[in-house]
């Protein structure tokens, strides 16, 4: 009988703590070590890294968690969920009048699902807790780790060992067979995982800052039933686009919504010139129409000051891990921004992905006259790299591109029509099995690089068909219809753009007539 592995993970966020199910299924031993308390104890403070926007849970996560070996699994995580089946548009007309224009995430009804991550970490954790072979080490921080020896280190925050000035603190050694790192973007593993493997690696900040902000429930809601406590429609994700920066909401399952701003960093300087927050209101009523009626000004000025303007960042590297005892997953592996909501579901599907492979190679080995589980582990954690390096690095670049879509594109003509016309087609023509690269990519586990792939052949079709309808048969009177059309439109379009959102050289006069 072979014995059983002792396998050790690092964080217990929803990835790690998914990670700890996997392997725990399998009948090893397993121990997770996070960094903070525990995550479901409210006293427990989140750093300032660990803050996260409200989460998204699409397709990927919710077929890794089919796949975790715990039937009710699913049931559980999905009653803490809101089912969100398009995009909100916020704007405002030429003659004032404030509108909203839904834009489904997918032409069959799909929806992802809104959910907290404190709600989902509680669940996971609440499952593996009753699990016999997992236990719990929290308030436990890496210090050090020996992948040639399979030894780590540990700075242990309890109340014997630490808090007094000048104290050290408790360091503990363990021994494993088996780590692996799921301790977010600045992940204690990855940095001593570079000790022992030659790994690429970059990073990038981009010129956007985030705050967070709340929209309350109504004060007297028509009935007893959670829907008629949202303010606005809480099946939607809705959003302010304002071209350079924007606005989101994101609905709670205790009828809150919570929100962000995201902008250049330009922007957060000149709101945060004036102590008194003066400014703050008028932006939002200049460029996010009719959020003021939803968070009242006072508020929304309490909130910018007071909780933090965090930075976003990508981080990409390879390879993910280092002979046969140790792997990064999730945002230690490929830390992407939220702007396509799969950060957390590729952390997921990098799992499943994962164990699969280990899965698939330890089988083999069983066939073999010379059964070597390590050398088997090995062999299956080359092939995790190899394979999961260049799908975490499209979503990573989708996720870039996305926020240029949400800011702006979803006014765009251009980005319509086409979402439209793809749509038509996996309608009328499903044998072609044509599908837009949103629902590619939320509603389906293709790989992300096939994903990329097909959408960019779906382009090039697209414009050789409409090229060719151009300037074929119908020839010069239908183009001659087309550039009319299309400069009375763009004028339209552009007095709608300038209302909803301003431009750059309306948003430099304001900024410098308010100093």
């Amino acid at each position: 009988m072979e014995k059983k592995q002792k396998i050790v993970v690092i964080g217990a966020g929803p990835v790690g703590s998914l990670a700890a199910l996997y392997a725990a299924s399998r009948g090893n031993d397993v121990e997770i070590y996070e960094l903070r308390g525990d995550l479901r104890d409210p006293s427990t403070t989140p750093l300032n890294f660990t803050k996260s926007i409200n989460l998204a849970l699409s397709e990927r996560g919710l077929n890794a968690m089919r796949h975790a070996g715990q039937p009710k699994l699913i049931d559980h995580v999905k009653a803490a969920t809101i089912p969100m089946r398009g995009r909100m548009i916020h704007g405002k007309k030429p003659n004032g009048q404030l509108y909203e224009e839904a834009q489904d995430y997918d032409v069959h009804g799909r929806a992802i699902l809104a959910i907290d991550r404190g709600g989902l970490n509680k669940r996971l954790l609440d499952i593996l807790e009753e699990m016999p072979n997992v236990t719990f080490f929290f308030n436990h921080k890496l210090t050090g780790a020996d992948f040639n020896k399979n030894k780590a280190w540990f700075e242990v925050k309890d109340g014997t060992s630490s808090g007094e000035k000048g104290q050290r603190a408790r360091e503990i050694e363990i021994d494993f067979d088996f780590m692996i790192g799921a301790d977010g973007a600045h992940s204690a593993v990855r940095y001593h995982l570079m000790k022992y493997t030659r790994m690429d690696y970059e990073q990038q900040y981009i010129d956007t800052l985030w705050c967070e902000f709340q929209i309350q429930p109504k004060e007297n809601p028509e009935d007893d039933s959670l829907m008629s406590e949202f303010r606005i429609s809480p099946n939607h994700l809705h959003i302010w686009p304002g071209k350079k920066f924007m606005f989101i909401a994101i609905p709670s399952d205790d009828g809150t919504f919570t929100c962000t701003l995201f902008a250049p960093a330009e922007f957060y300087t000149f709101l945060e010139s004036d102590p008194s927050g003066a400014h703050i209101p008028d932006f939002f009523d200049t460029y996010f129409p009719g959020v003021t009626d939803l968070i009242p000004p006072a508020q929304l000025i309490s909130s910018f000051h007071s909780n933090p303007h965090l930075p976003l960042i990508s981080i990409k590297c390879k390879p993910y891990h280092y002979s046969f005892s140790a792997v990064i997953v999730g945002d230690a592996a490929h830390a992407m921004v939220p702007f396509y909501g799969q950060g957390m579901n590729a952390g997921l599907e990098d799992v499943r992905i994962l164990f699969d492979i280990l899965d698939k190679h330890a089988r083999m080995d069983e066939e073999t006259v010379d059964h070597d589980p390590a050398s088997a582990r090995e062999r299956a954690l080359d092939e995790y790299s190899r394979v999961r390096v260049q799908d975490a690095h499209a979503i990573n670049d989708l996720a870039l591109q996305n926020y240029v879509e949400m800011r702006a594109s979803v006014l765009s003509l251009s980005y319509r029509f086409r979402k439209w016309l793809e749509e038509q087609l996996s309608i009328w023509l499903p044998g072609l099995g044509w599908q837009t690269k949103y629902s590619r990519v939320s509603f389906g586990n293709e790989r992300y690089s096939e994903v990329v792939r097909k959408s960019e052949h779906q382009g090039r079709v697209l414009m050789r068909a409409l090229t060719g309808l151009l300037f074929g048969a119908l020839g010069g009177p239908l183009v001659a219809v087309g550039v009319v059309m299309a400069v009375r439109y763009r004028r339209a379009v552009d007095v709608g753009l300038r209302a909803a959102m301003g431009n750059v050289d309306s948003m430099v006069e304001y900024m410098t007539m308010n100093r």
